[in-house]
């Protein structure tokens, strides 16, 4: 019998397949963490994003907003917006921008 060889063949398979590991669904993944780690040195308090956004909106910080969608977020980093750099899916994934916008977006408040 020949298994010995098909039993390297499967776990050389095997290990190919874990090093090419799925990102985790944007449910999974902590959008506070990720907007931690992605976007507070431009959009934290002393970030040259949230000084530009002073000068049109207030308040200026994201994470104090209400009024931003999550749709929007997305657009915004994926295109860029005003200076603001598009951000490419090697710098952030499309689940963890998800969870970033989900996270921004939840203190949306309805419109009326």
């Amino acid at each position: 019998m020949k298994i010995f060889p098909i039993i390297l063949g499967l776990a050389a398979s095997a290990a190919a397949l874990a090093q090419v590991a799925p990102h985790p669904p944007a449910a999974l993944l902590d959008g506070k963490a990720l907007f931690q780690e992605k976007c507070a040195m431009c959009h934290g308090p002393a970030g040259m994003g949230t000084g530009l956004l002073k000068r049109r909106v207030q308040p200026a910080m994201l994470e104090q907003r209400t009024d931003l969608a999550a749709e929007y977020v997305i657009t915004a980093a994926r295109t860029g917006i005003g200076n603001m750099p598009a951000i490419p899916r090697g710098e952030a994934s499309d689940a963890q921008l998800a969870a970033i916008a989900a996270y921004l977006a939840a203190r949306k408040v309805p419109a009326k």
